[in-house]
């Protein structure tokens, strides 16, 4: 082989060495970048991850305190778990609502009404907790997002324009819970749940009675004795007629 040749194979040599080396000098690179992108990603993806869990699991918290543990009532009729329920979620709200009559109203009458809100319902709902736990029950411990809303809309207001909407939230809660008591009275199964709503039905109505004279609330109960008075006649109207026939 000539020297020329040889010079050529060196020259050649030499250049696949150098290319070689470059080619694994960038690879190397590569491979520290990737792996010093590992744990970031790792991180983020587990941060994420917990994130979402965490989300969850609060989520599922609210509900559960919203709605309760419902496992003991697999045995209820459903009449008993309605009032159970709504007896319950009632019962907060009117504590939450009197605690905010007693300190924002603008009446003595007001103030007044929320303070036996606060007092009665309170000893409603701690003897209907017992109640449940003793069924193996969990009632809910916190309100629903929509009266969670009423009341955020209810403290945003001040003076007369407080005690009015009060007054007249009272009235349809009052309302709406004698009927619920009422009927678990006479139509529920289970004994002990029926002797609870017999036993704190005349509280409600005496509430009722209280909320009819709240501020603002006078024209309802006129209007409410005019209705009764004018189907009163129709009533006696009708009987007359009747006995009037031959």
């Amino acid at each position: 082989m000539s020297n020329q040749q040889l010079i050529r194979s060196a020259h050649v040599w030499v250049l696949t060495a150098i290319i070689a080396t470059g080619l694994w000098v960038i690879s190397g690179k590569a491979g520290i970048r990737h792996s010093g992108q590992d744990p970031n990603q790792n991180q983020n993806q587990n941060g994420n991850s917990n994130t979402g869990n965490s989300n969850q699991n609060a989520n599922r918290n609210d509900n559960t305190r919203a709605r309760g543990e419902q496992a003991g009532m697999a045995n209820m009729s459903s009449q008993d778990q309605k009032f159970l329920m709504d007896a319950a979620t009632s019962g907060m709200r009117e504590v939450e609502l009197g605690r905010m009559a007693a300190q924002l109203g603008a009446t003595d009458a007001v103030k007044e009404f929320g303070r036996t809100m606060v007092d009665h319902h309170t000893k409603a709902n701690t003897e209907l907790m017992s109640l449940a736990q003793s069924k193996g029950v969990t009632l809910p411990t916190a309100m629903e997002d929509k009266h969670r809303s009423e009341m955020s809309k209810l403290q945003a207001m001040k003076g007369a324009d407080f005690d009015r909407a009060f007054a007249k939230m009272m009235l349809k809660d009052h309302a709406k819970a004698v009927d619920l008591f009422e009927k678990e009275s006479t139509k529920g199964d289970d004994a002990d749940l029926k002797a609870f709503a017999s036993s704190t039905l005349p509280k409600l109505q005496e509430h009722l009675s209280m909320a009819r004279a709240l501020p603002g609330n006078e024209k309802s109960n006129s209007n409410d004795n005019s209705n009764s008075n004018s189907n009163s006649g129709s009533k006696n109207a009708n009987s007359n007629s009747n006995s009037n026939r031959p």
